[in-house]
């Protein structure tokens, strides 16, 4: 699941990868690509029925450079999740939607979430994405095909992301 607004500049990084993967992907029947653009609350949705979830994002704030990776289990996000009753549904991210969807799906909640996520600062109102950041989202690209077992696009090692967000 790629999540992002590919006009805000670097915050389309998810969207990204998921463009990236399609090729590669997109006719194996075990593995499921979902361009999750804003999206949220549809996450709970998606994630019945599935092994394993893998999730790109954009993160701000971080203190690191542009294009910094971190991967993260999905259990350490949700813990940060506040559960409030008020929390509007436009306004849902993907993390409290994890977070719900562990209450709403019960067993069928899949244990195995990862979270890759892309240290940016560029978020304008503006098409396409710094440097930093696309080779961030290539690292992704090649790092999920690897985990997958398949041939990546890019035949350079990566470097390793991060195992948590600073």
């Amino acid at each position: 699941m790629g999540f992002g607004n590919p006009v805000r500049r670097d915050d389309g990084v998810g969207v990204y990868v998921i463009e990236q993967l399609r090729p590669h992907l997109a006719d194996v029947p075990e593995v499921s690509l979902f361009d999750m653009g804003t999206s949220a609350f549809e996450v709970l949705f998606k994630l019945k029925g599935m092994q394993r979830i893998l999730i790109v994002d954009a993160v701000v704030g971080t203190g690191e450079a542009p294009g910094t990776l971190y991967r993260v289990p999905a259990a350490e996000i949700e813990r940060a999740v506040v559960d409030d009753p008020l929390v509007f549904l436009h306004g849902l991210k993907w993390d409290q939607a994890l977070s719900y969807a562990r209450k709403i799906l019960g067993d069928a909640y899949p244990e195995d979430i990862s979270v890759y996520l892309i240290a940016v600062e560029d978020t304008r109102l503006e098409v396409g994405m710094n440097a930093p950041v696309q080779a961030a989202g290539d690292r992704v690209v090649h790092l999920i095909l690897e985990d997958l077992g398949y041939p990546s696009p890019h035949p350079v090692d990566p470097p390793q992301p991060s195992d948590a967000p600073a």
